[in-house]
């Protein structure tokens, strides 16, 4: 999730240092609860709400989840220094953002979107065990998908309306998604855009054709991070979405994914598929505020850009 450095100035007032796991502030202005809340604590609209829903914020003593509460001058202000939804614990699912509508979940690899066999591990299950832990009354709904071992930012509605919200306007709904990919070689383009169709053969192989072969039309642009002799790091923003897209746009400008058994070469240097879906901003299906958020690009790809001593 993008969240602004706070400055000194944007901790006006503050109610001496921080106690136990709060930090304490103290209001000197008339404002909305969250207007407030973006204008001191120096952190994202989505982060800051994430913090409500989370019971995170005190004034005056007392918990208060309302974005709209009116706060007046003098009263007290705790922001919760304590991270949030402890309650989720695996090694394969991280939770980003959570409402009552949606969740917002970061995707290890080695685990499924959803379920594809009676003793598949995926997403959804961890989700849907989570809610019974926590007493919701809601279950995961799949909008999109990630492959098994392909990581990072995934959206998942909590009720049958907003599933159906996201997917009937998923394109218009989010407005930038992009991943970050190791790819084999050093890239001769620092940018560009491939744009072509997309089919599968039978036995599930996703080709590229130039001209309409009846498959799907797909535009990936790229934007090239960093590169070695031996390696590019490269950011994809997808204009389509669609099967295996930036695996096999990839290896159609000869530096496949590194790690890609289907569509790759062989070159293997971290022992995984390296792509990462490191940044999703969408409406919110039901408020429709935009929502941001960016992870950090996996240490293992960084890694093979750091010069050797």
């Amino acid at each position: 999730m993008r969240v602004k450095t706070p400055s000194k100035n944007n901790r006006q007032n503050p109610a001496g240092s921080a106690q136990g796991q709060y930090a304490n502030y103290v209001v000197d202005a008339e404002a909305p609860l969250l207007d407030w809340l973006l204008a001191h604590i120096g952190e994202s609209r989505s982060k800051a709400k994430a913090i409500l829903h989370g019971q995170g914020i005190k004034v005056n003593g007392k918990v208060v989840t309302q974005f709209d509460y009116a706060l007046t001058p003098g009263m007290k202000i705790s922001v919760s220094k304590t991270k949030r939804n402890e309650s989720l614990k695996s090694r394969y699912v991280k939770l980003v953002y959570e409402d009552r509508y949606i969740v917002v979940v970061e995707k290890n690899i080695g685990i499924l979107s959803m379920a594809a066999g009676h003793s598949s591990l995926n997403v959804k299950t961890v989700l849907d065990d989570y809610f019974q832990h926590t007493k919701q009354n809601c279950q995961a709904h799949v909008v999109h998908r990630l492959d098994r071992e392909t990581s990072g930012l995934m959206i998942y509605a909590k009720d049958k309306k907003t599933e159906l919200a996201l997917e009937e306007d998923w394109h218009h709904t989010v407005f930038d998604r992009r991943y970050v990919a190791v790819l084999s070689g050093e890239m001769e383009e620092q940018q560009g855009t491939i744009a072509n169709w997309l089919k599968d053969n039978k036995a599930y192989i996703t080709y590229s054709s130039p001209t309409d072969n009846g498959g799907k039309y797909a535009v990936s642009h790229f934007y090239t991070l960093d590169r070695t002799p031996n390696h590019s790091l490269v950011e994809f923003k997808l204009e389509t979405g669609r099967k295996n897209q930036i695996r096999v746009h990839a290896a159609d400008m000869g530096h496949p994914v590194c790690g890609d058994p289907k569509y790759g070469n062989g070159d293997d240097p971290i022992g995984r598929l390296c792509l990462h879906a490191y940044v999703l901003c969408f409406y919110h299906p039901v408020t429709h505020e935009p929502m941001e958020f960016q992870t950090q690009i996996p240490f293992a790809f960084r890694q093979l850009f750091i010069p050797s001593k």
